[in-house]
């Protein structure tokens, strides 16, 4: 039985021995930052002694930051390369929540969200230019999706860490949340070091001089407007996390006769379907092609959620129940495919030469293509009913037709800069 049970969880991990080794990254990783994040707003509010609003205009200052300096902390990662800037940020990161441990003002407060925001947003890039460097092509996809799994389980084991924490109603086991938080770190930063190099991007094909020099002749990666309309569109698309997170546990709550309890088996269900199904649903994407296809069952995926729950306003009992919990597994679809498309367009549709860059622009459209959605999501779906969540389908239709023109806007981009794009 142990033999077995250890063959099913190998198998879940990844198929070799570095796809394995990077989603133990991921789950210690994630479980780090779901440590505190279960356990953040009790720490700023009894801990820190912010108000919520002090932690909410915080956070924005932290968007903000990380919103203008996304490009140029991508651009670091090729500088000076992606696995050191990963290592290096994840360090950073681990050392900072140890900081939590001093600070008692906002302006200390905001000074912290800022630079985590930074680091977060510095490791983010690197960690994605490692992993498309690292990986052949064929490859990428499938192995993001083991990855996606792991911090699935990795977020779920902190949560539960620090639901215990926070169940003992004890200010000191509360203060030792970001010092957990700093220990799993730590160990992620020293899992990163010793990955296995990959030679920088370019190194593979011109000594590093005249890759240096090939590069710097190459348009900026905000130059390729196609990349950045295409990020946009993705961000739109990735609003699947808002109705899952927001506005389907608003509209449970408000406007239907579901018990609450319900809430528990919904976000059980989408952490059981992402860690056993996300691989499953990027199996065979691999080209530009693909990737969009992907994407585009995402959005069928997101509309028909949308079309699903909007109803459950008008009935009862355990057709409500039923309903708004096929709603949320199919917003949970949404999730699972447009995440394996939106590996595939970043893997194909990115500079080789500058894929830190490029991973930088991607989460400025992400930004942009997002950040209004929960005012915007919740405005509509709990105000105007069902002609709100219509418009709130219409926006995903409208995203997930402008995503194919954008994408291969981008593609030509990279073909006139004399870049390589696979048919």
């Amino acid at each position: 039985m142990s033999r077995h049970f250890s063959e099913r969880a190998l198998r879940l991990a990844g198929p070799t021995s570095l796809v394995r080794r990077l989603s133990a990254q991921s789950v210690l990783s994630a479980f780090g930052d779901g440590v505190f994040l279960t356990g953040s707003a009790v720490f700023f509010t009894q801990i820190v002694g912010l108000s919520a609003s002090q932690v909410g205009l915080g956070l924005t200052f932290s968007g903000v930051a990380t919103f203008a300096l996304a490009v140029p902390l991508g651009k670091l990662s090729d500088r000076y390369g992606a696995k050191r800037m990963w290592a290096l940020s994840s360090l950073v990161e681990a050392v900072l929540y140890l900081v939590w441990l001093v600070v008692g003002g906002w302006w200390t407060f905001v000074a912290m969200m800022v630079a985590l925001g930074l680091v977060q947003t510095s490791a983010r890039s690197s960690r994605n230019a490692y992993r498309f460097d690292v990986f052949p092509r064929e490859e990428r996809v499938r192995s993001n999706a083991y990855f996606r799994a792991a911090r699935n389980v990795g977020y779920t084991l902190g949560a539960l860490l620090a639901g215990i924490a926070l169940a003992t109603n004890s200010d000191d086991v509360v203060r030792a949340v970001p010092v957990a938080t700093a220990a799993l770190l730590l160990l992620n930063a020293v899992l990163v070091s010793r990955l296995p190099s990959t030679a920088h991007h370019v190194e593979r094909e011109a000594p590093l001089e005249e890759a240096v020099e090939a590069a710097g002749e190459r348009r900026s990666a905000l130059r390729n407007r196609g990349f950045l309309l295409m990020s946009i569109c993705g961000g739109v698309l990735a609003t699947h996390q808002v109705l899952l997170n927001v506005v389907i546990p608003l509209w449970l709550v408000e406007a239907t006769d579901a018990p609450r309890v319900l809430l528990a088996w919904l976000f059980g269900t989408n952490t059981v379907m992402a860690v056993l199904l996300q691989v499953a649903a990027a199996r065979g994407i691999t080209t530009v092609a693909d990737s969009l296809r992907a994407q585009r069952r995402g959005a069928y995926f997101f509309v028909l959620s949308c079309g699903i729950v909007l109803v459950t306003h008008d009935t009862v009992g355990w057709v409500t129940i039923a309903l708004v919990w096929i709603g949320h597994v199919t917003v949970t679809g949404a999730e699972l495919f447009q995440s394996a498309g939106e590996w595939g367009l970043q893997a194909e549709l990115s500079d080789p030469a500058r894929r830190g860059e490029y991973q930088g622009v991607s989460q400025l459209g992400y930004t942009i293509g997002s950040v209004w959605a929960p005012a915007a999501y919740t405005f509509l779906a709990m105000e105007w009913g069902t002609p709100g969540w219509l418009v709130i389908a219409a926006i995903v239709v409208v995203a997930a037709v402008a995503i194919h023109p954008a994408s291969r806007m981008a593609e030509r981009h990279l073909r006139q800069q004399g870049v390589a794009v696979p048919a």
